[in-house]
């Protein structure tokens, strides 16, 4: 077989799948072996960073001890809770000034003017306005959801191809129906993009929301073990918060092979 003959293989071959697959974890796994050789020989003292062995324990004992799973699902409730408010928030604003000129008018200016706002600096007003209990974390991570959601609708809406409106409105369709039927469909992708961007963003408030008076979920964990200079606590909490995003985004594109199963880049996969 010539290199010519090769290069021609299909390439969903299961062989080069796997060792495609193989390549993409040889890497990470070579650093994971260096950090505990280095842990090992003492050149990373485990004040400045735990070994991965000492990691793994420490995941195996807070898990079973349900010390974990506990503060895990607080953590869990609190992006959820966040992000539905931020999501329902930011889609709405999104329609109204999408669909609308003078919605545009009213509602664009102050969106963009908020978004320019670091989020973590109003933490201070937050716990102001309401107090120091479980208000302030849902409210700062609704609203560092609300933008990723509000641009990129926004301009899905905006995107949709002028003749792909005439022609909708040559079979009929006008109003409710020519929004449900073509304008929400055409800024689907817009939107989906707009929510994997707003989960990240909102495991990256909570660590923040959790310090306010916080005394269960993942940032407590954290904030806790950086009194007592335990680094494997902080180094188990930052790998489950990498695991969550991962699996956040693996979802949102669960759910946009589903929703976009009409669309020609998916049709030819």
């Amino acid at each position: 077989m010539t290199l010519a003959d090769i290069n021609r293989l299909p390439k969903t071959f299961t062989g080069a799948r796997w060792t495609w697959a193989g390549q993409r974890w040889l890497s990470p796994l070579v650093l994971v072996l260096l950090w505990q050789l280095g842990a090992e020989i003492g050149w990373i003292p485990a004040r400045i960073l735990a070994a991965p062995s000492a990691v793994a324990l420490t995941f195996w004992s807070m898990l079973v001890s349900g010390q974990l799973g506990t503060n895990l699902l607080v953590s869990f409730v609190r992006v959820m809770a966040g992000l539905a408010i931020g999501v329902a928030v930011g889609t709405t604003l999104a329609l109204i000034s999408g669909l609308s000129r003078l919605g545009e008018t009213v509602v664009d200016a102050p969106v963009q003017m908020l978004r320019t706002l670091p989020v973590l600096a109003l933490a201070p007003l937050f716990i102001v306005w309401f107090g120091i209990g479980e208000t302030p974390k849902v409210g700062l991570i609704a609203l560092s959801a609300v933008f990723p959601v509000y641009l990129n609708l926004f301009n899905g809406i905006r995107g949709i191809d002028v003749r792909l409106i005439e022609a909708a409105r040559s079979f009929g369709l006008k109003g409710g129906a020519l929004i449900w039927h073509v304008v929400l469909p055409g800024a689907m992708p817009s939107f989906l993009l707009g929510l994997r961007f707003a989960l990240a963003v909102s495991w990256l408030v909570l660590v923040v929301a959790e310090e306010i008076n916080a005394s269960s979920g993942l940032g407590y964990l954290i904030m806790d073990a950086r009194d007592f200079m335990r680094t494997d606590i902080i180094v188990v909490c930052l790998v489950i918060y990498a695991l969550l995003g991962l699996g956040a985004d693996t979802l949102v594109r669960g759910i946009e092979a589903k929703a976009l199963a009409w669309r020609p880049a998916f049709l030819n996969k």
